[in-house]
This record gives C-alpha cells, sequence and structure tokens, in this order.
C-alpha cells in the first residue's frame, strides 16, 4: 500500500501560495499530490510528473482533476516540460526520489529481491536498457563498479565476479537466480544482518534509471524556475542522492563558491536559495513503526532568494 513519507511536513514547507503553480516531479502513487490538493483554491496548478507509465495513468484514475496536468516523462527534462506548458516560475517543486511503493509491490517490475521475477528494474517500460541487460553483457570490472558505487556493496567484487562466473553457464533472467548468486558471494553472517542482496539491488536500480545524473541534472532547472521566496522540497532514501541533494543546496545558498585558499573572490557566484533546515527533517519513531519504508527518508528544503 502506497504510504507518503514525511507527509505533513513536506506540504507545509511547500505550500507557500494557496493558488500557486506546484510541480510535483515524481508523482508516483500520488501521496503527497493528494494531500497538497487539500490546501491549495481554485485557480492552483498542479503539474505531475512521472517516468512510469503504468504509476501515472493509475494516478490519473484517482486525482484527475481539471487543476493537474499530467505529463509522462523523466524530471530531468524539467526545462522542457514547463517550456512547453508555457510556465516559466513556479512556487514550489518537489523531488520524492528512489522506487515508489508500487514499483516495489508489483513483482513482474523485478524491483523487488523478495520475489521471483524478470530481471527489469525498469522505471520506464519503454526504455532499452533493463537490469537484465547489465548483469548479463557488462564486464566484471564494470558490473562490480556500478555495485560498490551505487550499492556501498563491501563485497562488490566478489558478487561480479559470481555473476559472470554463472552467466558462462546460463543467462540470469529471474531476481531470485541473481538472488542466490548475491546469497553465494557473501559471508553466512553478511545474510543474518539485512538481506544479501538488497545493495546490489539498489545499485542496479540506480544504474538502469540513471537515477544519481537525473537528480544532479534536475536541481538547477528546479532553482531557475522556482518564483523567489519559492519553495524546493527534496526527499531522499540513500546517501548518495542525499549527498548530492545537500552539497548543491549548500553551494547554492554561498556568495562564494572559490576555494578557500583564494585571497579574493573571483567566482562571481551569487546565492541563490535559503536552506530552511541546516540538518534534514527526519520520520518520527511514530511514522517507521506505521511505514518502515521512511526510516531512511531525509527531507531537505530550500527557498528562492
Amino acid at each position: 500500500m502506497h504510504q507518503p513519507v514525511l507527509l505533513q511536513q513536506t506540504i507545509e514547507y511547500l505550500l507557500t501560495d494557496p493558488n500557486g503553480v506546484y510541480v510535483d516531479c515524481t508523482l508516483g502513487g500520488g501521496g503527497h499530490l493528494s494531500h497538497l490538493l487539500n490546501f491549495t483554491g481554485n485557480n492552483a496548478q498542479i503539474i505531475a510528473i512521472d517516468r512510469d507509465k503504468e504509476v501515472l495513468e493509475a494516478s490519473r484514475k484517482k486525482l484527475n482533476l481539471p487543476k493537474i496536468t499530467f505529463i509522462h516523462e523523466d524530471f530531468r527534462y524539467l526545462s522542457r516540460i514547463l517550456n512547453r506548458l508555457n510556465i516559466n516560475k513556479v512556487s514550489g517543486i518537489l523531488l520524492d526520489l528512489g522506487v515508489s511503493s508500487m514499483q516495489l509491490d508489483t513483482a513482474s517490475r523485478g524491483f523487488s529481491y523478495h520475489e521471483d521475477a524478470p530481471l527489469d528494474m525498469r522505471m520506464d517500460s519503454e526504455q532499452a536498457l533493463n537490469a537484465t541487460e547489465i548483469v548479463n553483457h557488462y564486464s566484471e570490472e564494470e558490473i562490480a563498479r556500478i555495485i560498490y558505487h551505487y550499492g556501498e556493496e563491501r563485497y562488490a567484487r566478489n558478487i561480479a565476479r559470481s555473476i559472470v562466473k554463472y552467466r558462462q553457464e546460463k543467462a540470469i533472467d529471474s531476481t531470485l537466480e541473481l538472488v542466490d548468486i548475491i546469497k553465494s558471494s557473501v559471508p553466512a553472517r553478511y545474510s543474518r544482518e539485512k538481506h544479501p542482496a538488497r545493495r546490489t539491488f539498489q545499485a542496479l536500480r540506480i544504474a538502469v534509471n540513471s537515477e544519481l545524473e537525473a537528480v544532479q541534472e534536475v536541481l538547477p532547472q528546479a532553482v531557475k524556475h522556482l518564483l523567489i521566496g519559492g519553495r524546493l522540497c527534496v526527499i531522499t532514501f540513500h546517501s548518495l542522492e542525499d549527498r548530492i541533494v545537500k552539497q548543491f543546496m549548500q553551494e547554492q545558498a554561498r556568495e562564494c563558491i572559490c576555494p578557500p585558499d583564494f585571497p579574493v573572490c573571483i567566482c562571481g557566484h551569487r546565492a541563490s536559495l535559503k536552506l530552511l533546515n541546516r540538518k534534514p527533517v527526519l520520520p518520527d519513531e511514530n511514522e517507521c513503526h506505521q511505514n518502515p519504508r521512511a526510516r531512511s527518508a531525509k527531507l531537505r528544503v530550500a527557498e528562492r532568494i
């Protein structure tokens, strides 16, 4: 079941004008958007974006209101989307990153390491690259790099070696087939800590969907399209995403980005954001108990100046 994380806090930060224009870059199950609608006026306009056509259509059926424009697109093309709609400035932009509950709960999509399914992991089922392509055709070195860099997996080399050895006999087609390979590549005690496939599946998903690159590309566009006083709210679920968002917001909140050993400023940079929370907003114990997927969530908010 879809449960939006940090719901109340996110909407309180995001909403600055009840009749403003808002962009939900990651519509998913529409949880945040549904709550936002309760506080918007008749003249509000909401752009709801999702790269997953199935998820977008499911949410459209629930939330098909005149004030909402549904867009099937990758949020990394935010400027192109807004230009196409003849929208220049908006009051708020929300990014709820990572895989959606609807994707995780649909076994056939191949995101879950608990259910047997084709090894897919595409958020946009129309794109060519999927996880099967990576594990069966990428080099051992490249697979190890993906698992280590995107999954921060300490046994990345062992897992990559086992994948390449296994595929010499048979193509790796299913999620549980890959899970078994991973389990055979790590010490038994590792399996007792957390699911041994968790980090590898995260890494493959990020690689398949170019998730980190998309975040890096959309953040400057988001700042460009915010009205003065408009808010950028970003919810992250792992350290790689959060590091990108944190560093970007901190840099945009500084007047000078020259190296600290420069005697005078030569960059000409001017702050474009004001940080509204120096430390990220975290879910409380009650939310984590009700929704275990919220445990790793962090909300960072900045205001356009």
